[in-house]
Order: C-alpha cells, then sequence, then structure tokens
C-alpha cells in the first residue's frame, strides 16, 4: 500500500509504459495520480490491433531486459502472466541472401497480447481513457489541462508530465514552456507504415520473424507464433523509416500494394485481407549525444519522459518513467 502524505497532485499524459512507469512510481510514494491518454486503451506503442477472430502487435514487436532493475520488473510480469519469452527464429535478410541471427538476450512480448503489461500498471492506476489534452494553462501556480472531449478539465495539478512523444510533447509547451519545447523540438523522429496482414494458411519460411535490409520493409514477424496468441496466420509488415517517410500521406491502398509485393519477395504471401497502421512518430532518429533520460523543471512544475529521451526502447521508457518518477518523489 502507499504512504499517505500530503503532496503534489500530479497529472501523467500519457498512459504508455513511460507515463505508467512514472505513474507507478509516484503512486507508490503516496502522490495522488491521475493518467490521461486519448486512446480507448493504455499501452502507446506497446498496443495490438483487434478485430473478430484475430489480433496483431502493430506497435513494438517484442522487448529485452537489460538493467537489473526492469529485468526485476519483468519478472514481475511474468509472474502476473502479462509477458513471456517468445522463442523466435529470426532471420537477417539482405537480397537473395539470408543469415539466423542469434543473441544471448531473451526477447520477451506481453501475453496474451503486447498491451498486457501496459493495461496491468494501469489497473493500479487512475486512468482517463478518450481524453486528448489540448492545452495545458496555468492557474496560479498550479494546472489545468483542456481536451478535446471534455474542453476543460475541473481538477487542478501542481505538476504535468508529459509522457509523449517529442513532437507532441513541444506542442503541448510551446505556449507554456517555451524553453522546453525548444528542447522537444530537437529530437527528431520517423514514421512506420504497419500493414498487419491475415492469411489463410501458415506461410511456409524458415522463420518466425526477420530483419531485412532491402526494399521497403525492415522488419516482418509471424504475430501468431507469439505466446498465448490463438487464431488464423497473422504477419506484421514495418516499412523502414525512410519508405514511410517518402509515403507518409499515400493511401492505405497504395502502401499494402508496395509492401505485401516486397513481403511476396521474401516468401510471403499476398492477401486481401489486411489493416494498415500509419505511426508518425515510432522512433528517434540516432544521435550522438547523451540521453538525458528526462527532463524537469521543478519551478514550474513541468516535466516529459519517454523512450525518446533514453535511447528508445521499452526498456528506455519505463527507465525514463521511473528516474523521473524518483526524482519528483525526492523534491
Amino acid at each position: 500500500m502507499p504512504i499517505k502524505r500530503k503532496g503534489p497532485r500530479i497529472a501523467v499524459v500519457g498512459a504508455g509504459i513511460a507515463g505508467l512507469s512514472c505513474a507507478t512510481v509516484l503512486r507508490r510514494s503516496g502522490f495522488e495520480v491521475n493518467v490521461f491518454d486519448k486512446s480507448r486503451g493504455p499501452a502507446g506503442r506497446m498496443s495490438t490491433r483487434r478485430q473478430g477472430d484475430w489480433q496483431c502487435d502493430h506497435g513494438a514487436q517484442y522487448f529485452t531486459a537489460r538493467d537489473p532493475l526492469f529485468q526485476a520488473e519483468v519478472a514481475r510480469w511474468q509472474n502476473a502472466g502479462v509477458a513471456a519469452i517468445w522463442p523466435a527464429r529470426i532471420a537477417v535478410l539482405d537480397g537473395s541472401a539470408q543469415t539466423a541471427w542469434a543473441s544471448e538476450q531473451d526477447r520477451f512480448v506481453g501475453t496474451p497480447s503486447m498491451n498486457s503489461p501496459a493495461k496491468f500498471l494501469a489497473d493500479a492506476q487512475s486512468v482517463t481513457l478518450g481524453c486528448t489534452v489540448t492545452a495545458l494553462h496555468q492557474d496560479g501556480r498550479q494546472w489545468r489541462l483542456a481536451s478535446a472531449e471534455q474542453d476543460m478539465l475541473v481538477d487542478r495539478f501542481d505538476v504535468v508530465v508529459l509522457a509523449m512523444p517529442a513532437p507532441q510533447a513541444a506542442d503541448l509547451l510551446r505556449e507554456v514552456a517555451t524553453g522546453l519545447a525548444a528542447l522537444a523540438r530537437e529530437t527528431e523522429m520517423r514514421p512506420c507504415w504497419a500493414l498487419m496482414v491475415r492469411l489463410p494458411a501458415r506461410v511456409p519460411v524458415p522463420f518466425d520473424a526477420a530483419f531485412i535490409n532491402q526494399g521497403p520493409l525492415r522488419w516482418i514477424a509471424r504475430d501468431s507464433s507469439k505466446p498465448g496468441r490463438n487464431g488464423p496466420e497473422i504477419w506484421l509488415l514495418h516499412a523502414n523509416a525512410d519508405w514511410s517517410e517518402l509515403y507518409i500521406d499515400a493511401s492505405a491502398e497504395r502502401v499494402a500494394d508496395c509492401l505485401l509485393e516486397a513481403f511476396a519477395l521474401h516468401g510471403g504471401q499476398k492477401s486481401t485481407e489486411w489493416t494498415a497502421h500509419r505511426w508518425r512518430f515510432a522512433d528517434t532518429e540516432p544521435s550522438e549525444e547523451p540521453a538525458p533520460g528526462y527532463i524537469w523543471d521543478e519551478a514550474s512544475g513541468l516535466a516529459v519522459c519517454g523512450d525518446w529521451l533514453n535511447g528508445g526502447r521499452v526498456e528506455g521508457a519505463w527507465q525514463s518513467g521511473r528516474m523521473l518518477g524518483e526524482r519528483i518523489a525526492t523534491c
């Protein structure tokens, strides 16, 4: 049980892993925390799409755990039944060449879907879904949130944490914290087109997933090979960042035609059963600068966390939120 104590009332905007990690630390430290997210469910880029008898992880595909604290957290998820090791056969495809890809790191996925760890964390929080925060308004020494669905929210907060991609954070900070907005604008985030493909039979290829170094695709995966998945043969196709940028405003039909054609070159099959999703802010442009981990301005009570501040990946997002939560809790 959290320690009961007086302290700041905190709003976390964004119910991905970074935001939920931050909220978890703050709640355990005894603070009142409210989490807001525009989507119908928590998870951010660890989302899962469902329709009829099929599901597909169309964002993050798996995660690793190198940091001892994150290893302990993943073990907690495993014990709760919301994560498991994915013993996938992974290949690297480069033109006509194919090589096996070995890694000593275990690859984990959420079970029975990638968003399960986020749902697990969200269950312990006060989360408001379907709430698109459009502006921050200062009210004395506190903050109020405006949303597209409810106009100005009644509640006031001492601290606001933005747990979202850099461009979205910059937009919310532009009018109220120009310095923090400038820091967020320095980060370039890249798009990714995702195509979820339903097939009538198993694709006869000697791998469950593959990194691709040629053509429009960068990753393909037999989503139905992940633990806890039941249902038809499902493949996820991720386009590379350059191709996605070039075709960012293309129709879903055009994107599907191109990606399915490339998929067929690697042993896949074309299908009329597909769903496309455009991630505008999928990952971060590589940088030689050290990652700051998070941004915290104690004077204003504004903070930012996310994978883009900590090297990307699910582990980086969780660490960013945890570090920020610990920093706020010590103030």
